[in-house]
């Protein structure tokens, strides 16, 4: 093939935009083909055949079960499988189990796990999925419900088969169109209801989205209330982990809804979270609700609670009609282990919310560094830093050269003293100039002797007679 180092450097910058775009998109970054391609390693693991050992353990101790057919891919989760199940003496009768291993928010102990997911299948609720059966061990959970061949909320949006896999199903909608106003107000407002009930339960969910949704007739109801006791990462976790605002699942759960309703309103997911501007809507109270979740005010300054939204207008006045009465009892002991794995699981989301906040930080002072903007204002600069030191190096060297010629005669050293002299005689009468360069400033003492120096005359000094004993001498 071409090796030519431009063209090996253009196809990488092409295969890097395509990998931007597929892991930028919500449900294709959460396909296991595209996890696989990635990170190889780590999902090299084949979680259907795991899901099956498991599956056929449960039913060596509980012989009613039968499957009838593995509901391939019909989820979203890589380590959570789905199997179409019956019960021997009810043939007719089609329910689905759910199995999942355990996740990275997993804080209840074994014993409080197990307790609590058998728990389950004891709630009544009107907006709660009844459960059939469920059980945990140290690793897993399976949970067995009816199967409806409604589907889910999501799938009356993009009007798809329940059976279908989850990329072909939500992916890539022929038709994008959202609800009915009145089906936004009354489905909305049964939602809220069951988080405010299990919100006042102590009981943590977080796992709000259109998928976790059933519909019964007109009747929208909750599951997989076992997701947050086992662990596993919310459908949108990669949104709310980017805002440290959301840091309690209270808050997540309102966030969530904020999905949910721009879902059902507009017929498919918002493109980019925080939302700048929504499109138009059958009613401006959906508008309402949804900036005060969806908006970049609402991240950053705090959004609504779940009893402030029933409130709301597009809510407030929409009638229940269901007169069941809420019956979910959990025992004191569970009720501390739930608060405390509740909290567990808080912490880490902050603790992963720095983390990103931190790394947002510095990849922005590192895109800034490397701009060209910022290139060029730093080589202006170091362009007028060097001038400035090159100016400063000579007015420095100017100043040592002149210091050096006015100090010139002061920087020679000293003649040596000349030999001592024998007594002056007095002074002629007449001085005979005599020519000297000039002398530098002197001490009075040397002052004196140079000035003697200066006036000696030869002619003053007195004869002698001298005595040469250097002859040989013959006696």
């Amino acid at each position: 093939g071409n090796m030519e180092r431009e063209f090996i450097a253009e196809r990488q910058k092409g295969l890097q935009t395509y990998l931007d775009v597929i892991t930028t998109h919500h449900i294709l970054s959460n396909c296991e083909l595209v996890k696989k391609f990635l990170d190889p390693n780590s999902y090299s693991v084949n979680y259907t055949e795991i899901a099956l050992q498991h599956v056929s353990m449960f039913f060596r101790s509980e012989p009613k079960w039968e499957v009838v057919e593995p509901l391939k891919d019909i989820g979203w989760r890589i380590r959570k499988k789905y199997f179409l199940m019956k019960i021997r003496n009810q043939p007719k009768e089609r329910l689905m189990l759910s199995w999942a291993d355990l996740g990275p928010d997993k804080y209840l102990s074994d014993k409080d796990l197990q307790y609590a997911v058998k728990l389950l299948s004891s709630c009544s609720h009107p907006y709660i999925y009844k459960v059939t059966f469920a059980t945990a061990n140290e690793s897993s959970a399976l949970v067995i419900r009816p199967f409806s061949e409604k589907g889910t909320l999501k799938d009356l949006i993009y009007k798809a088969k329940p059976k279908d896999p989850f990329l072909k199903k939500y992916c890539n909608p022929k038709k994008i169109q959202g609800l009915e106003l009145q089906q936004i107000k009354t489905y909305g407002r049964q939602i809220l209801e069951v988080l405010k009930f299990l919100h006042e339960k102590g009981f943590p969910y977080g796992h709000l989205h259109s998928g976790n949704v059933m519909l019964d007739g007109d009747t929208c109801k909750l599951l997989d209330l076992e997701n947050s006791l086992l662990g596993l990462p919310s459908f949108y976790r990669s949104y709310f982990s980017q805002f440290r605002k959301i840091n309690t699942l209270e808050g997540i759960d309102v966030h969530c809804f904020g999905h949910l309703l721009y879902e059902m309103t507009y017929g498919r997911p918002p493109d980019t979270i925080p939302v700048d501007s929504f499109p138009p809507a059958p009613s401006v109270f959906v508008v309402s609700v949804l900036e005060s979740i969806l908006t970049c005010e609402a991240m950053k300054n705090g959004m609504p609670t779940v009893s402030r939204l029933l409130q709301m207008p597009l809510f407030s006045d929409v009638l229940l009609t269901n007169s069941e009465k809420p019956q979910f009892k959990i025992p004191t002991k569970l009720k501390e282990a739930l608060k405390t794995s509740k909290e567990c699981i808080e912490k880490r989301l902050t603790e992963e919310q720095k983390s990103i906040h931190q790394h947002r930080r510095l990849t922005r002072a590192q895109s800034h560094h490397g701009s060209e903007e910022e290139k060029k204002r730093r080589k202006i600069l170091a362009r007028k830093k060097s001038k400035r030191s090159a100016y400063e190096s000579g007015e420095e060297h100017s100043a040592k050269y002149s210091n050096s010629n006015n100090s010139g005669a002061s920087s020679i050293p000293p003649a040596p003293p000349p030999p001592p002299l024998p007594p002056a005689a007095p002074p002629p009468s007449t001085e005979v100039p005599m020519q000297c360069s000039p002398q530098p400033v002197v001490s009075a003492s040397r002052g004196a002797l140079l000035s003697s120096i200066q006036n000696f005359q030869k002619g003053t000094l007195k004869k002698t007679e001298t005595c040469d004993y250097s002859a040989p001498r013959i006696s």
